[in-house]
């Protein structure tokens, strides 16, 4: 807690440009950036430098800031997930597996998505005790586990659904070509996912609702889904 909250605001350097007559004309000023860092070294108000391990030590704490704004520097090696379930795509990457890299930094094992969910919905088992646990998130998580349809380690750990889920954000202007790479990456990622049997509901939804109308029997759905899950083999059933 006192390593998260001695981070001290930085200065951050704007340029402001504006119309002077018919000429730009730049004007600069400076903002204290408090709820919002960058992952970098910087000089902060005092002219201290803050570290790149400081700042991401701060960010994974139960203080602010809860939103994760990156480009293609943060989609590898980097976990945000303790306390932050929104990514903001400053730019887009060329193809779903980036994409599914930058989200991957937020939804990983016991992400934060995952624990409000799990408190939401698994709550009364450690109210419901006299005497309060000593670890009330494992309590939580193997009775959730317990109650999943499915043996697996992905739900409750990985997957857990609830009112909460990893937002993914994406600034764009509008007729940009943002708009038409963000729809293909969506297309392709539910593809991609689907390989690994993870589908993220709404881009899969999306994805069969384009395939139903271009022509798709919906009957034919049911012949692409490759079911992984442990159950009976289709002889003993007959």
């Amino acid at each position: 807690m006192a390593s998260a909250l001695a981070i001290r605001p930085s200065q951050i350097d704007v340029d402001d440009v504006h119309v002077d007559g018919k000429s730009l004309a730049i004007r600069k000023f400076q903002m204290r950036g408090r709820f919002a860092m960058r992952l970098a070294d910087y000089k902060d108000e005092e002219g201290a430098v803050a570290r790149v391990g400081g700042v991401r030590d701060a960010f994974n704490s139960p203080f602010r800031p809860f939103v994760l704004a990156t480009t293609s520097i943060g989609q590898e090696g980097l976990d945000f997930h303790p306390y932050c379930y929104r990514v903001y795509h400053w730019n887009l990457p060329g193809n779903p597996v980036d994409l599914e890299q930058r989200e991957g930094r937020v939804h990983r094992f016991k992400g934060h998505a995952v624990r409000l969910n799990l408190a939401e919905r698994q709550a009364a088992v450690v109210r419901g005790r006299g005497q309060a646990p000593d670890d009330p998130w494992k309590l939580m998580f193997e009775r959730a586990r317990s109650e999943a349809p499915v043996d697996t380690d992905l739900i409750p750990y990985w997957i857990y659904e609830g009112s909460v889920r990893v937002e993914r954000h994406v600034p764009m202007l509008p007729f940009s070509r943002e708009v038409t790479r963000l729809a293909w990456l969506k297309r392709s990622l539910t593809v991609y996912r689907l390989a690994f049997g993870q589908p993220r509901q709404d881009d899969l939804l999306d994805y069969l609702q384009t395939l139903v109308g271009a022509g798709m029997d919906t009957s034919m759905l049911g012949d692409l889904q490759i079911r992984l899950e442990p159950g009976i083999p289709h002889d003993l059933e007959r």
